[in-house]
Formats: structure tokens, sequence, C-alpha cells
């Protein structure tokens, strides 16, 4: 992926979003060429040259100060993790090219996630590659593959439409990392190949990746139709694992005493089994 380009883009279309009038910048009658601001309105409130905000949009600033970013950032009015996605864009750190071998997980986690047994539990890997899980994610998830791929799901099988009752958070939060990643390892050929796929084979993917949204993935809320025992509020945390920054651990909770913990509990009681629905659902004390 071509650092200068992804940075060109992400710029512009974060000027796209601020209205000059946001500003303070008196916009006169007649069609302007742009949407949002232009070049030269956003170097002003930033307090740079034209000429250099021209070199930095075009990626031609390694050397650009923490405090020019700092100030562009506060004009586009960036989030963190865009303002994040900005710095490692705008001064890329020289990475050893990575190797592309099978990454896995240690076998001490893959014991945490098998004691984890009411809840569910799996390990996000490279380009959200599902490295391990455990018996009730597999059940809630629906994962039976050799590391599936998350992207790949959401775009391309059908079924997690029905799965995503809000399908479009769901897959818009999924391109969100895939641009966060991209930014930190631009040199990764696989991902380059992913985003290659899902950009042929679906045009909300496209549309998505065109968008140059970034988000990290921390914590939220998710609803979930299971097509055995039916909707599933839960809560999720992500979190980084010490040693491999790129391997997360996501785990799923859900309200005490709710209808989702009953149907959670129905669905851990099934997988246990590996049978078929248990006779009685188990009661919530």
């Amino acid at each position: 992926m071509d650092r200068r380009a992804e940075l060109s883009e992400f710029l512009k279309t974060r000027r796209a979003r601020v209205r000059p009038e946001e500003l303070g910048i008196k916009v006169y009658s007649g069609r302007r060429r742009v949407p949002g601001l232009r070049r030269e309105e956003l170097a002003q409130a930033a307090g740079v040259s034209a000429d250099y905000y021209v070199r930095l949009e075009q990626g031609r600033t390694d050397n650009v100060s923490q405090e020019i970013l700092d100030a562009v950032a506060d004009v586009l009015k960036l989030t963190d993790d865009e303002r994040e996605h900005l710095a490692v864009l705008a001064k890329p750190v020289r990475r050893k090219r990575r190797r592309t071998t099978t990454q896995r997980v240690r076998p001490g986690l893959q014991r945490l996630l098998d004691s984890m047994t009411d809840v569910p539990a799996f390990v996000l890997g490279y380009r959200m590659d599902v490295l391990a899980w455990n018996e009730l994610a597999a059940a809630l998830n629906g994962f039976d593959q050799k590391q599936p791929n998350v992207p790949r799901m959401v775009f391309l099988d059908p079924a997690l439409r029905d799965f995503y009752p809000s399908w479009e958070e769901v897959a818009e939060e999924s391109v969100d990392y895939l641009r966060v990643y991209a930014g930190r390892h631009p040199d990764d050929p696989e991902l380059a190949e992913l985003v290659g796929e899902l950009s042929i084979r679906s045009p909300e993917f496209r549309e998505y990746w065109a968008r140059h949204d970034v988000k990290d993935k921390t914590f939220g809320a998710k609803l979930l139709h299971h097509p055995v025992v039916g909707e599933i509020a839960v809560s999720y945390e992500t979190l980084r694992l010490p040693g491999d920054p790129d391997q997360l651990l996501v785990t799923y909770t859900v309200e005490p005493g709710s209808t989702s913990e009953q149907n959670l509990r129905l669905l851990a009681s099934w997988a246990a089994a590996d049978t078929g629905l248990p006779a009685e659902v188990p009661e919530i004390p």
C-alpha cells in the first residue's frame, strides 16, 4: 500500500468534512471546486504556509513536527484514533518487512480461552483473522474453519446480514480497523490481497474503504441474532496482548438477569452437549 497516497486521501477526506463556516471563513456565492476546506484555508487556520501544507498532504515532509500535525488535527477536528493514524502516515517508522508465516497463539492463551466457559472469547490477529476461540465463541459466531477472517465473513457471507441486525455498523467498524492496521503495516502483501478481493466482490466494502475512516478496536456493544436461540445483546472488550501487539483478545459479556443471558446459557448448554437443544432452558438465579 502506498503510504503517500494513503496520507493524501486521508487528509482530503478529512478536509471535505469541515465546512468553512465552522472556522469563520466567509463563503461567497458561487460554486466551490472542492467540498469542505480548501488547502490554503486549512493551512491558514493551522498556522502554516500553503506550500508547506501541500507538501504535507503529498507525503513529502517525513520530518514534520508533532506541533504541526497537532495544529492540522485540531483544525480538522480529528478523533484520537484519527490523530494517531495521521501521525503514523506522516511520520512513518521503519519496520522490518513481515515474513508471511502463519500466526499462532501461545498454548497458554488457548488454555485461557478454554477455561472461559461462560464467556465467548476469541483472538484476532493480522487483518482480523480469527486465530483461536473457545467453544462458546464458536457456537455463537459460527467459527468452523481454520483461521476465518472477519471482514470476509461480514461482507461475503449473506447469513451475517441476518446475524447482525445492525449489519452496516458492524461492516463499517471492520473496515475502519483494517484502515488502522493498513497505516501501521503498509507493506503487508496479504492485506493488499484481502482489500483487493473484497473491493472486487463487495460494493459496500468499496464504498466504506474509500471513506478512509479509522477506528481502533476497543469496546462497545452489539446486537446478535443467533439462528438457534434468538437475540443476544452483548458488550465487548478488546485487549491488546503483551508481547504481540497485533493479537487482540475479544470477549463478549451480557447483562446479568437479562433475556440475553438466558439465551447465552441456552446456547452454552447446547454447545456443551453437542447433540441439539437441551430439554429445558437453564434458569437464571
